[in-house]
């Protein structure tokens, strides 16, 4: 580095000024996502939906809730500008600009997400022990996860599943109406299986997951639903490279699932395995780079960053796994599907999520 690229180290009173209004907002509009949280969670947000004003004592009404705590969250939220607050009438209400990103009435329910930091704030001392000692947190420290992770996929997949992401291979709708053998890895709650398994049920559709919590919960509802043609098993994914049963699948499938496995090269390996020479791959995953400074323009870099130190990397490196994270970025991607033995590699971006790269991959 020459001495007129070297960067200045005299003290910058001005962009110490910058950075402090900038941590005074943070933790302001952290405070604000907690207030959502606990807001979806308990229903407020729903019973103000329809943009009447009320009081603190009919809203808590409404909602079946403690007034003095619906009181002090109103007060949070006029602070927060998130309500109008009428003060010779005392009442409160929702705009409907923030109703419709902040409930079920909208394209998109935003207040999902507003979950993740409250969720992953449980594990703060966990994680801490991990920056001191190495190791990961287990999924079972995980309360809620896979709750709020089924509400996520609730905004970004099932909504577009049967029209945008099948079509990303134009053959697989066809091919599902006729009957094939599907398998989604890393399933979760098995919300995507069951809207396939009822749009589809001349194909036949298995589920994944490492969670006994999520896996009990999927086989529930889809028996409830009569889907007798699927089924959700729980398995550790970290030898499928060796356990994948060959050329079985016609389909297979991850949301979200590949970058907090232990093993994600193994994963990948026994999905390629597992699949028929016809067959396809189709994977959502994180959209980023795989270097740092590629991500400083990502709209949801620094918050995607922290999830994976706070679950993704964790998770995997609590299993003795490689801690890929959940930013291992399209460059590693393409890396580890070569490695795994696909051939032909698509990658494509849907309008409405900014979040995900969604592949597909051949033999």
């Amino acid at each position: 580095m020459t001495a007129q690229t070297q960067p200045s180290t005299a003290f910058d009173a001005f962009r110490a000024a910058d950075f402090e209004a900038r941590f005074v907002r943070a933790l302001n509009e952290g405070a604000l996502l907690q207030l959502i949280s606990l807001a979806h969670r308990c229903g407020l947000l729903g019973h103000l939906a329809d943009g009447e004003p009320v009081t603190s004592s009919e809203l808590a009404a409404k909602a079946r809730l403690d007034e003095r705590y619906v009181r002090e969250w109103l007060g949070g939220a006029t602070v927060a500008a998130l309500v109008e607050h009428d003060p010779q009438a005392m009442t409160y209400r929702l705009p409907p600009e923030h109703a419709a990103l902040l409930t079920d009435g909208g394209e998109a329910n935003l207040a999902v997400f507003s979950q993740y930091l409250p969720l992953m704030g449980r594990v703060e001392d966990d994680v801490l022990e991990c920056f001191r000692h190495g190791g990961g947190v287990p999924y079972t420290c995980y309360a809620r996860f896979h709750e709020v992770m089924a509400e996520d996929s609730g905004q970004t997949v099932l909504p577009v599943l049967l029209d945008a992401i099948l079509p990303l291979a134009p053959e697989l709708p066809a091919r599902l109406a006729q009957g094939i053998d599907v398998l989604d890895l890393g399933c979760g709650r098995g919300l995507a299986l069951m809207k396939l398994a009822e749009r589809f049920p001349a194909s036949r559709f298995t589920g994944y997951d490492l969670s006994r919590e999520a896996i009990g919960w999927a086989t529930e509802r889809a028996a409830r639903r009569g889907l007798t043609n699927l089924r959700f098993e729980q398995r550790d994914l970290s030898d499928f490279d060796r356990t994948a049963p060959a050329q079985r699948h016609d389909l297979v499938t991850t949301f979200d699932a590949i970058h907090d496995q232990a093993h994600p090269l193994n994963l990948l390996k026994g999905i390629r395995r597992t699949l028929r020479g016809e067959g396809v791959y189709l994977a959502q995953d994180i959209h980023s780079s795989s270097h740092h400074h590629g991500d400083r323009d990502h709209p949801m870099g620094t918050l995607l960053y922290t999830l994976s130190i706070m679950h993704c990397m964790s998770v995997s490196l609590a299993q003795g796994g490689e801690g890929l994270g959940t930013m291992w970025g399209q460059e590693k991607a393409r890396e580890y599907f070569a490695k795994a033995g696909f051939g032909n590699i698509e990658v494509h971006r849907l309008p409405h999520d900014i979040q995900n790269d969604y592949w597909v991959l051949r033999p």
